[in-house]
């Protein structure tokens, strides 16, 4: 008995050494910055608490003495000013073509080209604040995009009469309060990972109905929104486009008639704005963008043309992304890197004036066709990264 005593008594002072001489290691490892390095606001106080680097600590790390990088933090990536011009051309011009997608591929480029993620997710262990501000950094930035882009992108097309303003406004309307209860509803509830696997199978299921009514037997379905777009092509070839777009010839709280190129078309207020309500909820739960929903209920439910959708879409996108920049940057303290988002806006800019005028260009078919292939790229990415818990696409 004495004997296994002295055998307990010397792996247990065992263990204490060795945790005692791992909690000093771990110390030593893990000094703080103890300084805020002249960073303002939340983000110097959270770099005051951040471990600083040394020894054998390399990552999740500040090194004072580094060049300064993102949001002006020693250490962090640096964006190319160049590349964020030029990808936010593209992001600017597939969101203002098609109306959705803005946002995921905002979220490519910071995410991934930039390198972003992978820097932030450093922090993950050594310090989870900083890990969270330059997520929801990268996701403001992502929201500046696409808000620019859906600002010009409104005036542009309202301008060439392919905006429905009462369709965007009563589904924008529908999407403050579904984006404003979700959270307040489900924050730190629900567990998102357990459905992405099965979102990108839904996914998956809106690409191929998208795609089916791109086939004659779909199309011949939608007969009003076939004809304004073949009349709607006719005049841009013509070049008479813009004389004959949308025109509202009655609204009330249950109805609102307008006609495109002499087509009529119509739709209940009430019943947009609930869906607007359900797409935003859903897109809130899943914490994607709501373009992507938008679209197919605009051309499948209330069966519009491609022609008008991506610019009432973008109306509905941008009170949406006003209320939620406003949000992150005034009441949380979020901040961004405004060297790369003046850059990228200027790529925005350009990219959201060519959308709309070479919109009129693409066959109404292939606008669809482009909208599936990009939904089954989405699809891609959401069900590998719930099924095997990473995306075999970017952003991985």
């Amino acid at each position: 008995m004495k004997k296994s005593y002295k055998v307990f008594f010397i792996v247990a002072l065992t263990v204490l050494m060795v945790g005692w001489l791992f909690f000093l290691h771990t110390s030593m490892a893990q000094e703080k910055v103890g300084s805020s390095l002249g960073l303002a606001g939340k983000l110097g106080k959270i770099i005051a608490e951040t471990p600083k680097c040394g020894g054998e600590l390399t990552k999740g790390c500040i090194n004072p003495d580094a060049p300064k990088g993102y949001l002006g933090i020693p250490g962090a990536p640096t964006p190319s000013y160049v590349v964020g011009l030029l990808w936010a051309i593209w992001v600017g011009w597939i969101f203002s073509t098609v109306g959705a997608f803005g946002g995921i591929m905002a979220g490519v480029g910071h995410i991934t080209i930039f390198g972003l993620a992978n820097y932030a997710k450093s922090f993950k262990t050594t310090n989870f604040a900083l890990n969270k501000f330059l997520t929801d950094s990268i996701r403001v930035s992502n929201q500046f995009l696409v808000g620019l882009s859906a600002l010009v992108s409104t005036i542009n097309y309202a301008r060439m009469k392919r905006l429905v303003a009462p369709l965007g406004i009563a589904m924008g309307v529908g999407s403050i309060v579904g984006s404003t209860l979700i959270p307040i509803v489900t924050a730190g509830k629900i567990s998102l990972k357990a459905y992405l696997g099965y979102f990108g199978l839904a996914v998956f299921l809106v690409a191929g109905f998208m795609f089916y009514g791109t086939t004659e037997r779909g199309r011949a379905k939608r007969k009003a929104a076939k004809e304004a777009a073949e009349r709607f092509q006719e005049a841009a070839k013509s070049g008479s486009g813009g004389q004959e777009g949308v025109k509202i010839q009655s609204f009330s709280l249950t109805q609102c008639v307008f006609t495109f190129y002499g087509v009529e078309f119509r739709f209940n207020p009430m019943l947009v704005a609930l869906g607007g309500f359900f797409i935003a909820s859903m897109a809130s739960f899943l914490g994607i963008g709501g373009g992507f929903l938008l679209v197919p209920f605009m051309t499948d439910v209330v069966k519009l043309p491609m022609f008008i959708v991506a610019g009432t879409s973008a109306l509905i996108v941008l009170i949406g992304m006003v209320v939620s920049i406003f949000n992150y940057m005034v009441v949380k303290g979020v901040m961004v890197w405004w060297p790369l988002i003046g850059m990228e806006l200027i790529g925005i800019f350009i990219g959201s004036m060519i959308g709309p005028r070479t919109q009129k260009y693409i066959p109404d078919i292939w606008l669809k066709r482009l909208f599936v292939l990009l939904a089954i790229y989405v699809g891609i990415r959401y069900t590998s990264k719930g099924f095997l818990g990473y995306s075999i696409v970017p952003p991985y």
